[in-house]
Order: structure tokens, then sequence, then C-alpha cells
């Protein structure tokens, strides 16, 4: 059974910092990347940053420098720590597998609920 559930999220001001975590089942965790994805109201969803099984990394753009994700894989749970908000981080968080379809398809086929972040100006 999959399962993905992300928690987390809450209302911040400008520069401050939140941690976002997700518990996922087993199936979905082990061996495979994780990724963090975002999406803002109006706007797609997209990806924020994904880890490796072997613990490598990378970020959007937008994000390096300021995000940082890992992973327990005892506990199959990856984690989003997220410093220096912005008002344009604003959006529903979500965690899932990450593969390199995700570049061809921008979908899977479960999603979480996701757990939403707000940073006010």
């Amino acid at each position: 059974q999959v399962q993905l559930v992300e928690s987390g999220g809450g209302l911040v001001q400008a520069g401050g910092s939140l941690r976002l975590s997700c518990a996922a089942s087993r199936s979905i965790f082990s061996d495979n990347a994780m990724g963090w994805y975002r999406q803002a109201p109006g706007k797609q969803r997209e990806l924020v940053a994904f880890i490796t099984s072997g613990g490598s990394t990378n970020y959007k753009d937008s994000v390096k420098g300021r995000f940082t994700i890992s992973r327990d894989n005892a506990k199959n749970t990856v984690y989003l720590h997220m410093n220096s908000l912005k008002p344009e981080d604003t959006a529903v968080y979500y965690c899932n597998q990450f593969t390199m379809s995700w570049f061809i398809e921008n979908d899977y086929d479960y999603w979480g609920q996701g757990t939403q972040v707000t940073v006010s100006s």
C-alpha cells in the first residue's frame, strides 16, 4: 500500500524557517530517490529538491542555499528544512518518489494530501 503523509507546514513570516516531514510507506521509500514538490495557486506542481538513496541531493535554483533535503532510511522519512523563507515559497508541499519520468510526465500515480506553507511579507 502506497502511503505518503506530509506534515510541518504552517504560516511563517518572511525570513522564517520551517521543517517539513514526510512519512512514506516502505514500498515507495526503500532504495528510491525521494523528492519534495510544491504547487502554488494557479501554477503547475514543480520539483523543489530530491535526494537519492545514497544521499546525493539536487535543488531548484531558487531554493539553493536556503532549503536542505535529508532522509532517515530507518524511519522511511524525508525532511525539508526551509530557511530564509520568501512569500514566493508559499505553496502546498508534497513529497513523493523522484524518477526521471518526472521531467516528461510531471506527475505520478499517487500523491499524499500535502502540507500548506504560507509565507507572509
